[in-house]
């Protein structure tokens, strides 16, 4: 499967305006248009704090298998050679180390910002040392060889709970990772950008001493 084309300027445009945001305020706004089901499962963490990532979701579909397939790793690096800028990798659940410090610097070299896994990890020292956005479950030591096997990408997958298509847009920050279904990006990201500008003069107020009800009151926003 070739790589994606170039990013338009209007996808370029919005992704910075999404990188100006934060995944609380985003979470939010799609709370409101009837979304409640975008933010992944608290367990999915990243591995430094001040890892963040924004960018396109690029979903792999990974199994466990039980056998040393004849070709390992063949749609996994496949995938990562695919990777265009902008994208993040987006991994459906899978109960064994996934990634590591080799395919950290294949993705970087395209462009990757980062990679959401909704499994585990390995080589962590190597990939904090490259400041590279990396959210998972959890560390585990264990190759991927013979016990996982990427059976498509660019894909509808499941991960952390929630369905992500090709194209829908990723943000993460300490406080979690939330996808925002492409089709509703803009929306998301304007409404997003309001309850931005509201908290901020909410937040002046409270620390001139308004109490948080007639904040509340007055402004919705709290």
């Amino acid at each position: 499967m070739p790589s994606q084309p170039p990013r338009s300027p209007e996808d370029q445009a919005l992704l910075e305006r999404l990188g100006a945001l934060y995944p609380a305020v985003v979470s939010d706004h799609l709370d409101r248009l009837g979304y409640r089901h975008q933010v992944m499962a608290p367990d999915i963490r990243p591995l430094f704090p001040e890892a963040q990532v924004v960018g396109v979701a690029f979903p792999v579909l990974a199994v466990p298998v039980y056998h040393m397939p004849d070709k390992p790793y063949k749609i996994e690096m496949e995938a990562v050679d695919s990777l265009s800028p902008g994208d993040v990798m987006i991994v459906s659940r899978i109960d064994i180390s996934f990634w590591g410090e080799l395919l950290s610097t294949a993705a970087r070299y395209r462009g990757c910002e980062g990679v959401v896994i909704d499994g585990y990890t390995r080589d962590t020292q190597a990939i904090i040392q490259m400041r590279f956005p990396c959210f998972v479950r959890g560390i585990h030591v264990a190759d991927s060889l013979g016990r996982l096997e990427v059976l498509a990408y660019q894909v509808p997958v499941e991960c952390g709970g929630v369905r992500v298509e090709p194209g829908d847009l990723i943000l993460g920050d300490y406080d979690g990772v939330v996808v925002i279904p492409r089709t509703v990006a803009e929306k998301v990201i304007a409404g997003a950008e309001e309850k931005v500008r509201g908290e901020n003069l909410v937040r002046k107020h409270l620390q001139e001493g308004m109490p948080v009800s007639e904040a509340f009151r007055r402004f919705g926003v709290i």
